[in-house]
């Protein structure tokens, strides 16, 4: 007897170029995937509300509202699907602005499109894991509880929003048992071997961490600053 498939992950995509958005649109749906489209910031919001998709690839220069605000609205909102932000300005302080925002990627214009849908599928392949597949796995530092299989983060109780990387990157770092890793070592065991980023993408998310972990995040307690290195978890 076939197997019958599984549900198609959903995209949406928010693009005010029309050609842009097309050529989107016809490679992600050729790799299987069901693809919404918007053209400005607020068609953007209603659709991720309304449909709840498994990512959002977004451009940050849009009309009626622009990408950054999209991102941000969201994740005030509690919506923690990944974000891939997409920009012909590639400045850094751009990529740190949106870094910072909770998104999980940035891509700058004009993109490979290759390149592109493999972060969309590493991105995707972060998921949420079930106990049935997965040996739960609890983590307890203060009075944090971090929760490896249902992949949430609660405080005396209480649910901390967090993105899909910036879970990825903690549990990386308290997964190394109190080794110190490199941001290169971090950037291959979260994003894969082939990903390229900054060593300032990984302090950006480090810094998220902190600001929501931690008692004091200017004097942190658990994600240590190890010089000439990177980070170290200790709990």
């Amino acid at each position: 007897m076939a197997t019958k498939p599984g549900p198609r992950r959903r995209v949406l995509v928010v693009e005010d170029d029309p050609s842009i958005a097309l050529g989107l649109r016809i490679n992600l749906e050729g790799e299987g995937y069901e693809v919404s489209s918007a053209e400005d910031g607020e068609r953007a919001m209603t659709l991720a509300r309304q449909e709840r998709p498994d990512l959002v690839i977004l451009d940050v220069m849009l009309p009626k509202m622009n990408g950054l605000q999209v991102l941000q609205t969201l994740r005030r909102e509690g919506l923690l699907m990944p974000i891939i932000l997409l920009s012909a300005r590639t400045g850094e302080m751009d990529k740190v602005a949106g870094l910072e925002l909770g998104a999980e990627d940035y891509v700058a214009k004009p993109f490979s499109l290759a390149e592109l849908l493999a972060r969309v599928r590493a991105a995707l392949r972060r998921g949420p894991l079930t106990p049935e597949s997965t040996p739960r796995s609890i983590h307890n530092f203060g009075d944090i509880q971090v929760d490896a299989a249902a992949r949430t983060v609660t405080r005396a109780g209480e649910r901390i929003d967090i993105t899909a990387t910036e879970f990825d990157v903690l549990l990386c770092l308290i997964e190394a048992a109190g080794t110190a890793l490199g941001r290169e070592e971090i950037f291959s065991r979260v994003w894969g071997p082939n990903h390229h980023g900054t060593p300032r993408t990984i302090d950006n998310f480090v810094q998220q961490l902190r600001a929501k972990l931690e008692p004091d995040p200017q004097k942190p307690r658990y994600v240590l600053t190890v010089r000439g290195i990177g980070y170290r978890f200790d709990a």
